[in-house]
């Protein structure tokens, strides 16, 4: 694979027929830090988070005051008007990465939605799952990576999902009648968002950092915070009073600032920094990534107190990162996206995208745990999964019509990295469409 199929592909979300391969592909991935647009124009109609907790607040106050029969009416008209929302959102979503001048930081924006994932399996969040993508990561991708870690947590969608929004200490005013300390958020924190497995923490240290986290919920809700907060609000009657100890370190007693305290320090940790190190490796460069990767770019993290921008600006400059083969098997939603890409559609109709990503296996905002989807090969490249992209492949050839040659098509959606055998392939095609599907399911477009 050449440098500047990497750059489209590895890096980028694919190429488009009318983009020239680049120059001087390391370059043309730094140029994108400049022109990234956080809320580019399909996000811009979409509802913003504020306006959503509000309408969740309005929601839980019509509960509160509504007789019983009418109450599950209201929580169903809510999920109804929360499934159009999150349907919007996959549109924008998709048509954002099918137009992005800046793939590079749009494949950024899915792989941190991914890590800090939210999932509408739980339909308290069905409506905010886009606003968690839009105004969580996007205005964080490229910035410090405590300031993105803060984003995240402090969303409603988190708070929802992860169940703290009702976590009160035992101790607090609102524990002693009866709300239990829930330690879903502070475990996954540990595990997934900062240390990692096998980090060193214990379950002692889950119950201390529960703890600390305990007031951190939405505006407007049972405790009644006023609601004066856009999206969040730190309620002191839900919060366990005292000291904490977590992870050797004792932190006192300081409100929202107790835990805010604890995430500071997660944040800097040297394993937070293997694990994001290890992590963006394995997603940019491999199911194993080399060792020495992966310590360098946990070196920048560190030297930089976490600067993202830093750390991605390292993976380009490394070697390993552009080895000519390609080893990373796309997932379905980077399938889809470069597919389309390749194609030259530049939108995709919200119902659309989300059944072709149903279909595919890989439902937007919807993975099956707290983990998000898995980055490897071995998740996807099933023999049945294959063969869903086969259907969808000869489908969207049918769409294209005669408007794609697919043999102009590929050397420039694959520059330099056609084998003889995928060449040959489409060259004998009978169709034009039977030639487009065969560029879409060959290995080097499966793989990046």
């Amino acid at each position: 694979m050449s440098a500047p199929a990497i750059a489209f592909n590895r890096f980028g979300l694919g190429a488009r027929p009318s983009d020239a391969p680049p120059a001087d592909p390391q370059r043309w991935l730094l140029t994108q830090f400049d022109a990234y647009d956080p809320l580019p124009a399909p996000w811009r109609s979409q509802a913003r988070t504020s306006a959503l907790v509000e309408v969740w607040n309005n929601m839980q106050r019509s509960v509160r005051q509504a007789p019983q029969d009418l109450r599950s009416g209201i929580r169903e008209a809510y999920l109804r008007d929360g499934r159009r929302d999150y349907q919007a959102a996959i549109g924008a979503r998709m048509t954002s990465a099918l137009q992005t001048p800046t793939p590079f930081i749009e494949r950024l924006v899915h792989f941190w939605s991914n890590h800090f994932a939210v999932s509408v399996d739980k339909l308290l969040i069905v409506a905010l799952a886009g606003s968690f993508e839009a105004d969580a990561i996007r205005p964080n991708v490229l910035g410090r990576f405590e300031d993105l870690l803060l984003a995240a947590l402090r969303h409603p969608a988190m708070l929802l999902y992860l169940d703290q929004a009702q976590s009160a200490g035992p101790s607090s005013t609102v524990g002693a009648r009866g709300r239990g300390l829930n330690e879903n958020l502070a475990r996954e924190i540990l595990e997934l968002h900062t240390l990692g497995v096998r980090s060193g923490y214990t379950q002692d240290d889950v119950k201390e950092f529960a703890r600390a986290l305990t007031g951190w919920t939405l505006p407007g809700d049972a405790a009644r915070a006023d609601a004066g907060a856009a999206s969040f609000r730190f309620v002191p009657a839900l919060h366990e009073p005292g000291a904490r100890t977590i992870l050797g370190k004792t932190y006192p007693e300081g409100g929202e600032g107790q835990a805010r305290a604890v995430i500071h320090d997660l944040a800097a940790a040297p394993a937070t920094a293997l694990s994001i190190a290890r992590k963006l490796a394995r997603h940019f460069v491999a199911d194993d990534p080399p060792q020495a990767l992966v310590q360098r770019l946990a070196d920048t993290f560190a030297r930089t107190g976490g600067d993202l921008a830093s750390v991605y600006r390292e993976l380009i400059a490394s070697d390993q990162a552009w080895r000519p083969d390609g080893v990373k098997f796309k997932s379905p939603w980077d399938w889809s996206v470069s597919s389309l890409r390749a194609t030259g559609r530049s939108e995709m109709a919200p119902t659309q995208a989300a059944n072709l990503m149903t279909q595919l296996g890989q439902p937007v905002w919807r993975p099956g745990s707290p983990a998000g989807y898995n980055d490897i090969a071995a998740t996807w490249a099933a023999p049945d999964a294959l063969m869903r992209r086969v259907e969808v492949a000869q489908r969207l050839a049918q769409e294209a019509g005669d408007a794609v040659e697919a043999r102009a098509l590929a050397p420039r959606v694959l520059p330099g990295a056609l084998s003889e055998a995928t060449a040959t392939a489409i060259a004998r095609a009978d169709s034009g469409g039977t030639a487009l599907a065969l560029l879409l399911v060959s290995p080097e477009f499966l793989r990046r």
